[in-house]
C-alpha cells in the first residue's frame, strides 16, 4: 500500500505530465470548397433536406440528404445538396428551405464564430440560419429557422464528410482521447461468472465469456449494471429478483484490479449503470484490494484545463482504472455524499455517448448517431466541447436484445458505422466501441483500424 505522501507525489507528477493540446489553427477563414455536414452547435443534429424543408435530423452519414457541397458564390457562398443537383440550402421567409442554387435566397455570408464554429448570414440583412427556440418540455423543433442572431442556436459546425486524418502518434506520445478501446456492453451478463437475470431473460446473454476471459481477449471497457440488495451492490439486469448466483460488483472489480497489477501496460474503464446509494457503492469499492492505487482521477489532474494526458504518463503513474457512473450528481448532493469523493466520476461530466439502441434484436437497424442525452430535459450534444476539454466518446453499437446472428452481422459493420456515421456526428473518434457478443463479427478489427489514425 502506498503512503499518503507517495499518493500525493504520484498525483502531482501526473498533473504535471498532462499534455496541453497543440493550439488549434485560428478559425478565421471559411473552410475550403467540399462536402460538409451543417451541424448545429446547440443540438449536434444535421441540417437535412426533407422535400424542400430544411430540418435538423439525427446524423445518418451519406443517407437522408444531409450532405452539402460548399462553394464560393461571388462574395458569399452556397451549399448545394449532394443528392439533388441545383438545390441549395436557402431561405423561404423565416424558414430554411432548399431553393434553386442560382436564387439570391441561396447565398450565405459565412463568418467564423470561434471554436471552429460559423454563422450563416443573409447577405445585406441581420438574419441568420438558426435552430428554432425550444418549447417548454420539448426538444428543439426539427424545422430550421432564419432569424435574429441567437447565440449558440445560430452557431454551426461545417464538419467535413471526408476529413484528412493523421497517423497515430507513437506509443509514448498518444493521448487517452486518441485511443479506441474494445468495450463489452453488459459485460457481467455472460452466464459464465454467475447469474445475471431472471429465468428466460438469462437465455440471451449479452456476452458468452467471463470477465477474466474478456480481459485476456483484449476487452478494456466494461459496462456493468448494479442494483442494491441487502448484500450490497450486485450485478443484475433490471432487477436482482429471482436471479440465481448473482455476482457482487466488488468481485468483478477485483478481477480487473488483479489483471491490471499483472499487466502494468494496460488501462481499463468501467461504466456503471448505477442504482445504488453512494454509501453502498463506497463500501463495495472498499472491499477491492489495491483499488485505490489504480484509480485514475482526471478531476484532480488538470484535464479540463489542459486536455487528456498521454497514455504513457498514466501507465507510469500507475493510474490505470477509470470508473464512471451514470448516476446523477444532484441526487448525490441531496443525499450528502458524492461518488467522486471516493473516485467514481460522473459520466456526463467526462464523456459524450450516442443513443444506446440500434433497434430490436432482429429486423431493420437504425444507424443514426445522436446523443443519448438529448431530450426534453437535457441537451448534451455529441459535439460538446469546453475550451481545451473534449469529452471522451462512448459509441454504443448494439440492439435491444443480443441475438447472436444479428450481433455478428452488426459487429462486422462496426468500422463502417464508426467512420461514416458516428465520427462526423461527434466530430471525434470513438474512445470506446461498446458491443454485444464481442466474440462475433470481429469488432477487434474495427478497434485496430481506428487505432491506426487520429481524427483532426
Amino acid at each position: 500500500m502506498r503512503t499518503p505522501h507517495a499518493l500525493l507525489a504520484t498525483t502531482a507528477a501526473l498533473a504535471a505530465a498532462v499534455v496541453a493540446p497543440p493550439p488549434a489553427a485560428a478559425a478565421d477563414t471559411v473552410p475550403a470548397p467540399g462536402a460538409y455536414y451543417v451541424q448545429s452547435a446547440t443540438t449536434g443534429l444535421n441540417a437535412a433536406d426533407n422535400a424542400g424543408a430544411v430540418e435538423q435530423h439525427r446524423p445518418r452519414g451519406d443517407e437522408d440528404h444531409q450532405q452539402w457541397r460548399l462553394r464560393p458564390n461571388g462574395s458569399s457562398h452556397v451549399l448545394e445538396n449532394t443528392d439533388t443537383a441545383g438545390r441549395c440550402l436557402g431561405r423561404g421567409g423565416d424558414q430554411a428551405r432548399t431553393v434553386a442554387c442560382a436564387s439570391a435566397d441561396a447565398a450565405w455570408e459565412i463568418t467564423p464564430a470561434g471554436a471552429d464554429r460559423f454563422t450563416l448570414k443573409t447577405p445585406g440583412a441581420e438574419r441568420y440560419l438558426t435552430v428554432a427556440p425550444k418549447p417548454s418540455g420539448a426538444t428543439h423543433p426539427a424545422q430550421l429557422a432564419v432569424g435574429e442572431l441567437s447565440g449558440d442556436r445560430a452557431a454551426w459546425y461545417l464538419t467535413p464528410v471526408a476529413p484528412a486524418t493523421r497517423p497515430m502518434p507513437p506509443q509514448d506520445r498518444r493521448t487517452l482521447d486518441q485511443v479506441t478501446f474494445l468495450t463489452a456492453h453488459n459485460a457481467y451478463a455472460n452466464g459464465v461468472d454467475g447469474g445475471f437475470a431472471p429465468p428466460f431473460i438469462d437465455l440471451v446473454p449479452n456476452q458468452t465469456r467471463g470477465i477474466d476471459r474478456q480481459l485476456a481477449d483484449g476487452v478494456r471497457g466494461f459496462m456493468l449494471d448494479i442494483h442494491q440488495t441487502r448484500d450490497g451492490a450486485i450485478l443484475c439486469h433490471n432487477s436482482c429478483t429471482l436471479v440465481g448466483r448473482p455476482v457482487a460488483l466488488w468481485v468483478d472489480l477485483q478481477r480487473i484490479a488483479d489483471f491490471l497489477r499483472a499487466h502494468p501496460d494496460q488501462f481499463v474503464t468501467v461504466f456503471l449503470e448505477d442504482y445504488v446509494d453512494p454509501g453502498v457503492l463506497r463500501a463495495e469499492l472498499a472491499r477491492v484490494d489495491g483499488l485505490a492505487d489504480l484509480l485514475y482521477r482526471p478531476d484532480r489532474t488538470g484535464v479540463r484545463e489542459n486536455g487528456w494526458p498521454r497514455m504513457a504518463d498514466l501507465l507510469a503513474a500507475g493510474r490505470r482504472l477509470l470508473i464512471l457512473t451514470d448516476h446523477s450528481r444532484s441526487a448525490d448532493e441531496a443525499a450528502g455524499l458524492t461518488r467522486d469523493s471516493f473516485g467514481v466520476l460522473y459520466q456526463r461530466e467526462w464523456t459524450v455517448e450516442n443513443h444506446w439502441s440500434m433497434g430490436p434484436g432482429i429486423g431493420a437497424s437504425d444507424w443514426s448517431c445522436y446523443s443519448r442525452w438529448y431530450d426534453a430535459n437535457t441537451t448534451l450534444p455529441l459535439t460538446r466541447t469546453e475550451g481545451a476539454f473534449r469529452p471522451l466518446f462512448v459509441m454504443n453499437h448494439f440492439r435491444d436484445a443480443a441475438v447472436a446472428s444479428t450481433a455478428a452481422a452488426d459487429n462486422a459493420k462496426l468500422a463502417d458505422r464508426a467512420r461514416r456515421f458516428c465520427q462526423p456526428a461527434a466530430r471525434k473518434k470513438p474512445t470506446f466501441l461498446a458491443v454485444d457478443r464481442y466474440d462475433l463479427g470481429d469488432p477487434a478489427a474495427a478497434v485496430a483500424a481506428l487505432n491506426s489514425y487520429t481524427y483532426p
